[in-house]
């Protein structure tokens, strides 16, 4: 049996999935990914390259759908060198949907089952766009961006026959017509190799120092550190939490670019945009700005963590929220509808408002004041990422089981009877 996997940067969310499927006697696992894809063990990466002039559109409202049709064909002349070359007839293709990759999955492969990672449906409001004030994207033109953004995901969803999200709140901002057409499950941490350590050590990259878990050690994570994921409301509460806490010392992981959302004005980075408005509040002695590290020394600098301070817009949840549970980190979160569905204030973290700069530099000095009382909120946050998010008992299983469904659809076409896995 042959199955594909599309993702432009491939393995991305499917890592796991892949590498298990690879692992299956008699399964032949190929991947059709962009310039970024990687290859892995066992499976074969037929990779398209970017043209340097790509085909622009007539009319901006229509330039992220251009987009996504390049990307389309691209993909669509990739499946074909596979069909040719490896003589690939997939029974099952899994595809993510955000960049145009699997347009012309069906096309290419009519025969086989088609899953498409639904991650985010973009809405005009309750939502991402217009969220924050400070950033306005409002009115009718930012409204008619948002739904023609949206053309590419919902021809593939359409042609598809299932899609796949991660939480339910995410499932939920595609149309209710869709809902049912749509499985919950998370791509699933590892919550073993993040889990509380004792006598964890966290090297800060470039000083020689070391920091233990009897340190008082703020940390703040982003992919890359801009409004998208609150860097700039936990920047302004900074100043205040070390006025009050002399010795706490900040962890913030995270690029200098953009993964989300707008880039900083006249050529400048959103991490030098506002630690330039607080810097002369700071000690800077005690703010370590690490970068993008590996793996091990971020799962060491959870395990350190004396508070662990996640934001975000109404946007797709980070893994990196789920890990600091599993590390038994005290979560400080904003209260936005992703989040909510994995902390419940009080019992498995603490939340707040998103953009009340004041009432987290005393959440999160009054999180670090009593953090030798709150081994209980600890646990609790461990217990429900381990029981609802571990990669090897609960996501993985419940993914692979999603496949074989698909694989078992009867002639009609109906769905599977999957179960999603339960809401928070």
């Amino acid at each position: 049996m042959d199955v594909v996997f599309i993702h432009n940067n491939f393995p991305g969310q499917f890592v796991h999935t892949a590498a298990a499927l690879a692992r299956r006697p008699g399964v032949r696992v190929f991947a059709v990914g962009g310039p970024t894809a990687k290859m892995r063990p066992g499976i074969s990466l037929a990779a398209y390259r970017l043209p340097p002039n790509p085909p622009r559109a007539g009319h901006p409202l229509a330039e992220r759908f251009v987009t996504d049709i390049v990307r389309g064909e691209l993909a669509a002349s990739a499946m074909q060198k596979l069909k040719q070359e490896a003589k690939v007839d997939p029974a099952l293709v899994v595809g993510h949907s955000g960049w145009g990759e699997t347009l012309f999955a069906r096309d290419m492969f009519p025969n086989a089952k088609h899953l498409v990672y639904s991650e985010f449906f973009y809405n005009h409001s309750g939502s991402d766009v217009g969220f924050d004030p400070e950033f306005p994207d409002a009115g009718l033109r930012a409204a008619f961006r948002v739904r023609t953004k949206n053309a590419g995901m919902l021809t593939s969803l359409a042609s598809a026959d299932l899609g796949l999200s991660p939480t339910e709140w995410q499932k939920r901002q595609h149309p209710e017509m869709l809902w049912d057409r749509i499985r919950v499950i998370h791509d699933g941490v590892d919550t073993v190799a993040a889990s509380p350590k004792p006598n964890a050590r966290f090297e800060i990259p470039g000083t020689g120092r070391t920091l233990r878990p009897r340190d008082e050690v703020i940390t703040f994570v982003n992919r890359q550190l801009e409004p998208y994921r609150g860097y700039h409301i936990f920047m302004r509460a900074l100043p205040e939490i070390m006025r009050r806490r002399p010795n706490a010392e900040v962890v913030i992981v995270g690029g200098d670019g953009v993964s989300y959302g707008r880039r900083a004005p006249d050529g400048k980075t959103w991490k030098g945009v506002f630690l330039d408005e607080v810097r002369d509040r700071l000690d800077m002695s005690r703010v370590h700005f690490v970068g993008n590290i590996p793996k091990p020394d971020f799962i060491a600098m959870l395990q350190v963590s004396s508070t662990h301070v996640y934001l975000t817009y109404p946007f797709v949840l980070s893994w990196s929220l789920l890990e600091a549970m599993a590390a038994e980190c005290l979560i400080v979160a904003s209260s936005t509808p992703p989040v909510r569905e994995v902390v419940e204030d009080g019992v498995t973290g603490r939340l707040f408002d998103f953009f009340d700069v004041a009432g987290l530099s005393d959440l999160v000095v009054q999180t670090l004041a009593e953090r030798e009382s709150l081994g209980a909120m600890r646990r609790a946050a461990r217990a429900f990422a381990v029981a609802n998010y571990d990669l090897a008992s609960v996501c993985l299983p419940r993914q692979m089981a999603l496949l074989d469904g698909i694989l078992d659809l009867t002639p009609s076409g109906d769905p599977p009877r999957v179960a999603a896995s339960p809401v928070a």
